[in-house]
Parts: C-alpha cells; sequence; structure tokens
C-alpha cells in the first residue's frame, strides 16, 4: 500500500517543486519529469504483480511507521481516504505509466512542448492526479483527483492566441459541466446508500432516482473520454494544443480514465438495464460514425486526428453496452489500443509540424523519403487504427464484432438489432482506413514540395518513442489472443470463450506469407521490360510540375445532398452542445434584461412572485 500512495505523492510534489525553477533551464525540468516517470513506472510495475487490496490513508500512515496522533483521532476521515488496488486499477496504471513515459522523453526536443510555461510541472501534477483517480476507492476523492485534472488539461493547452485561448476556455467549461453534473449523481448514491465507498455500492437502475444517478455519472465519463454528444472539446484541442498535450491527455490518459470509469459505472457501481444497454449501443454507433465522417472532411491533420479519438470511444462503448465479459474485454482492449496508436499518431503529426512548420495537408506531401522513421511509424498506427489484421486495432475490434454476434442470441429489442451495431462498427472501420488514406497520403506520399526540399527526419529522442509505440501495435495484435488477453484483461474480466475460430498469430502468420508470396511474385517479374516516361502534355514535359491531390477526392462527400446538409449544420455548430448552451444562455440573458425596467413597482412585483414561489414550494 506505501508503494500505491508514493506513485500518487511524488508526481504531484516533484511537479510542484518544478514550479520554483526558472523557464530558463527548461532542459533540466524535462529530465526531472523524466526520471519521475522512470520511478513511477517501476512502482506500477511492482503494483501489478501485487495482491488486491482495499486500504485507506490511516493503514498507510500506520504501515509507514509514523506518528500521527492528531490524524488518528480522526477515524472517521479513512473511509473518504479509501483506495483500491484490484485487476482494473493495476492494469490502467501500469499503462498510464508506461505512455507517461514514452511522451514525456518525447516532449524533451519538442519544441513547441518546451516554449510552454511549466509544462513539465503541469505534466507530472497531471500524472499524479491520474494515479490518484485510477486508485481511489472513494468517489469524493475520487471526484478531487478528477476534477483537478480538468485544471490541468486546461493548463496544458498553449493559449497563446485567440483561437487556442477559446479552445482551452471550451474545454475547461465542458468538463467543469460534466463534473457538476457527476457531483449531482454522487449525492444521489450517497442518499440512497450512505457510503461512497466503490467496493460496497452495486444499486440497479430500477427507478428513475437510480437512472439518474447512473446517466449523470455516466455523463462524466463520456465527457472525459469524449464521446458524443460531449466530444466537441476534442478535436478543437487537438488542433491548437501541443501534440504532446494531445497525445497525453485526449488521446491517452482521458480515454484511460473516461473509459476506467465507464468500467466502474457498468460493471460494478450499477446493474444495467436493458434500455440503458440500449442506449449506449445508439451512442456507440453514432459516436463512430459521425466523427469519422467529420474526419473525412478536415484538412488539418491535427483537426482529423482530434475526430478520430472521438470516433474510437464509439467501439469502447459498443463492448461496455454489451455487458458480456467478452465485450468488457474487448472495451478494455480497445481503449489499451486507442492510447497506443492514437497517442502514436499525435507524436508523428508533432513530429511533421515541428519539421515543416505547416499543420494543412494541403501544405505538405512527399515526406516518406525526407522523414523515412516518422512515415514507417505514422503508417503502421494507420493500418491499426483501421483495424488492418495483424495489428492490435483489428484484434480489438474483431472482438467486439464477436461481442455483438454474441449479443445477437438474446431476445430483448437491443439484442434483436445486433445487426445494424455490427454493420455501423464495421462502416466506421472502413471509413477510418478511407480518411487514413488521406492523412498518410496527404502528408507522405505523393511528389515533395520544393519548400520542403529540406526537410529532414526528426531527433531521435522524437522517433524512438514514435517506434516503440508502432512495436507495441505489432505485438499486441500479434500475440493478442495467446498472451495478451489471457494475461492482461481476462484477469480482470473472468475467463471467457472466442465465437467461431479465430487467432491472432494464426492470422498474421497468414499476412505475413501473402506478403512473402507478393514480394516473390513481384521480384520473378520481368521488370526491366518496363518502361517509365515523363507525361507530354501539348508537347510539353510535365511530370516534375504535376501531382495528384490526395484531397480532391475526398471533397465529393460534401456534395452527396443528403451528406451536404448535414455537413453545413455541422459547420454552423448545431451539434455543437457547447455553442448551442452558449446561444440558449445568451437568449436568456436577453430575455431576463427585459425585466430590468427601472422602475421601482415592477422589481417589486418580481420580489413578490419570488416569495409566492419559495412559499409554494415549501408549502409542498
Amino acid at each position: 500500500m506505501t508503494q500505491a500512495i508514493n506513485i500518487i505523492v511524488l508526481p504531484v510534489l516533484i511537479g510542484l517543486l518544478l514550479f520554483l525553477i526558472p523557464a530558463g533551464f527548461r532542459f533540466i525540468k524535462g529530465i526531472i519529469a523524466i526520471g519521475v516517470t522512470l520511478i513511477t513506472g517501476f512502482l506500477a510495475i511492482r503494483l501489478f504483480g501485487s495482491e488486491d487490496i482495499v486500504f485507506s490513508l490511516g493503514d498507510w500512515v500506520a504501515a509507514s511507521g509514523m506518528q500521527t496522533p492528531g490524524l488518528n483521532a480522526y477515524a472517521d476521515a479513512d473511509k473518504y481516504s479509501s483506495f483500491s488496488l484490484d485487476g482494473l486499477s493495476k492494469l490502467i496504471t501500469l499503462f498510464i505509466s508506461l505512455l507517461s513515459l514514452l511522451i514525456a522523453v518525447y516532449s524533451i526536443m519538442y519544441k513547441t512542448a518546451g516554449a510552454m510555461r511549466n509544462y513539465h510541472a503541469w505534466f507530472l501534477i497531471t500524472l499524479g492526479f491520474s494515479f490518484g483517480a485510477v486508485l481511489s476507492n472513494n468517489l469524493l476523492l475520487f471526484l478531487i483527483c478528477w476534477g483537478i485534472l480538468g485544471l490541468t488539461l486546461y493548463r496544458l493547452i498553449r493559449g497563446n492566441d485567440e483561437t487556442s485561448s477559446a479552445a482551452a476556455k471550451k474545454t475547461l467549461i465542458i468538463i467543469g459541466a460534466s463534473d457538476g453534473i457527476m457531483i449531482l449523481g454522487i449525492a444521489i448514491i450517497w442518499r440512497i446508500t450512505g457510503t461512497l465507498n466503490m467496493d460496497e455500492i452495486t444499486l440497479p437502475t430500477s427507478d428513475l432516482v437510480r437512472t439518474v444517478a447512473f446517466l449523470a455519472l455516466l455523463a462524466g465519463s463520456f465527457t472525459k473520454a469524449g464521446a458524443f454528444p460531449f466530444h466537441t472539446w476534442v478535436p478543437d484541442y487537438a488542433e491548437k494544443a501541443p501534440a504532446t498535450s494531445s497525445a497525453y491527455l485526449p488521446a491517452s490518459l482521458d480515454k484511460l480514465l473516461g473509459i476506467y470509469f465507464l468500467a466502474r459505472i457498468t460493471t460494478g457501481l450499477f446493474a444495467v438495464g436493458e434500455w440503458l444497454r440500449f442506449m449506449m449501443l445508439t451512442i456507440g454507433v453514432i459516436t463512430i460514425i459521425t466523427a469519422v465522417m467529420m474526419a473525412l472532411v478536415q484538412h488539418n491533420y491535427k483537426r482529423l486526428l482530434g475526430f478520430h479519438a472521438v470516433s474510437q470511444v464509439g467501439y469502447m462503448i459498443l463492448g461496455f453496452g454489451l455487458g458480456s465479459l467478452i465485450g468488457v474485454a474487448a472495451g478494455l482492449f480497445h481503449m489499451i489500443n486507442n492510447a497506443i496508436y492514437k497517442g502514436g499518431l499525435f507524436l508523428t503529426a508533432g513530429a511533421v509540424e515541428q519539421q515543416t512548420g505547416k499543420e494543412e495537408l494541403n501544405e505538405l506531401g512527399g515526406l516518406s523519403r525526407a522523414m523515412p522513421l516518422t512515415f514507417f511509424a505514422a503508417l503502421i498506427f494507420a493500418l491499426s487504427i483501421s483495424g488492418i489484421p495483424p495489428f492490435n486495432g483489428f484484434a480489438s475490434k474483431w472482438m467486439i464484432y464477436q461481442g455483438i454476434i454474441d449479443f445477437g442470441q438474446g431476445i430483448g429489442i437491443a439484442n434483436k438489432l445486433w445487426i445494424i451495431w455490427l454493420g455501423l462498427a464495421v462502416l466506421g472501420s472502413a471509413l477510418t482506413l478511407a480518411s487514413f488514406i488521406k492523412f498518410i497520403g496527404g502528408i507522405f506520399l505523393g511528389r515533395q514540395r520544393k519548400e520542403l526540399s529540406a526537410v529532414r527526419e526528426a531527433s531521435p529522442v522524437m522517433w524512438i518513442p514514435m517506434l516503440i509505440l508502432a512495436m507495441g501495435c505489432i505485438g499486441f495484435g500479434v500475440f493478442a489472443t495467446n498472451q495478451i488477453i489471457p494475461r492482461l484483461f481476462m484477469p480482470v474480466t473472468g475467463v471467457f470463450e472466442y465465437t467461431g475460430i479465430w487467432d491472432s498469430s494464426t492470422v498474421s502468420l497468414l499476412v505475413l506469407v501473402s506478403i512473402a508470396l507478393g514480394i516473390l511474385i513481384y521480384l520473378m517479374g520481368n521488370l526491366k521490360n518496363f518502361r517509365t516516361l515523363d507525361s507530354f502534355v501539348g508537347g510539353e514535359k510535365m511530370q516534375e510540375e504535376t501531382s495528384f491531390s490526395t484531397l480532391e477526392f475526398y471533397k465529393s462527400f460534401q456534395e452527396f445532398k443528403w451528406l451536404a446538409f448535414m455537413y453545413r449544420k455541422a459547420k454552423d455548430k448545431w451539434f455543437d452542445l457547447y455553442d448551442l448552451t452558449r446561444q440558449f444562455l445568451t437568449w436568456l440573458g436577453r430575455l431576463f434584461s427585459r425585466a430590468h425596467s427601472g422602475i421601482l413597482h415592477d422589481y417589486t412585483l418580481w420580489v413578490l412572485a419570488g416569495l409566492v414561489i419559495l412559499l409554494l414550494l415549501l408549502i409542498t
């Protein structure tokens, strides 16, 4: 239990101390941040191999041998400082530490992060309170850590111009509003059960009050993870924040924390009813399709990645909405896989941004030769998120598909609609592949622009973390069936059987054989007889001047009548909950401003009307 407390306290304390170091010592701050993440990584590995335990802060004090009679006098405080080490919390803690270490190393040479004031301090504070949220067993303690993470999310965006400041403010307001909704749910749970310790709570969603509590906590989970309709902060944040901040929070930690809490809600705190499962499955497929359709038409590659960070959450919600062992395991597996390849994609985007100074796809192209390692890593991540075998994205999506097919054997309304859930999930994966053809083609393929001729590969400190994550995508895909799932996820969910015949190692072998045969056939061909000539148009040689634009094909999506209308409304922010709320409050403010007439009699009537309403409420 000492290690569990230390892994929370150490990053927070060191992060606070970094505020005292002058801004000119950014490199030293980065080295300290790497050192702290190394220590917490070691502690996380130790915790992963330890036994499950629930303990309080008082237990930790007693085990530490500290004499604190003042603390011991408040025995009731222990129930508000309850921590839990179980399979789920240990799994999330392990991957938080590993991903944080890679991003901390990358940040050393990433100039945009280095230019931010107190970046590494906020980085460590985020790390510490992320551990605190995952290990907290008490809902009040969890809410404190969760709320502080909203503040650090706000601080890890630059905010050095009007648009980035607006994105930071939008993020803070949406996250803060969801925290307020969560307080309502936690208050209801306290009123019903008399406890806030998660291991002591199991509520059926059998009546309106319990359902409201469930939905309140679900709103907090969905907002943190970036699910529809609370997702609109994610693309804005991804576009305006440094790539390391996006890789660290919306792509990795926020997904891990949001889906971790979703797992707590749906598998522990509440027994989810049939209609709520139907709602979750519906939100899951809406999140997948709407976000990926928006990604298809983006020209800013960081914003494109932001929409995909939203889309992938839909698959996780589908897994938990199924409620089966394979569904929950698939949701957790996809959560980890998403953190790996989505974090990697943002790191590749950061490398491209730093080396070229450009963020628009129509300003790039042909960087595969100039940045071969970044291209290789980006290609692996793109294939992984698109669900191409033998990579990890395919393995977790396949499990979700299997879970949906098993779910279809039930008798409920949601069960009978299994073909819809399956079809939309597969369609989302196909559209993801289409949008990443645009991403890879727009940045790395085609002819290199003359103004990019001086571009070179990023620093090894930046591409080494990318390649490690890329190897993770391969390893988690190839060894999914026989190693990863039994060792990491079945201890959390329980043992389950796969539907049909599927083995990740066999699939990987077949893919490798296919690639080898393709190369062999290519080499056996008489390639010398093929000739290549320059383009001949009107007597002019155009080969060097002409190039196919990857973006042109995707403009057709906005020209379909039934899609054009939706894209126009999306551009007008009809589906942005934040903007809709802002407009409503502005209208409400103008409405109430009419009551300020400056006439004393009108104000007296308003006061009397208010008193009458209060009396009626007290009487009832």
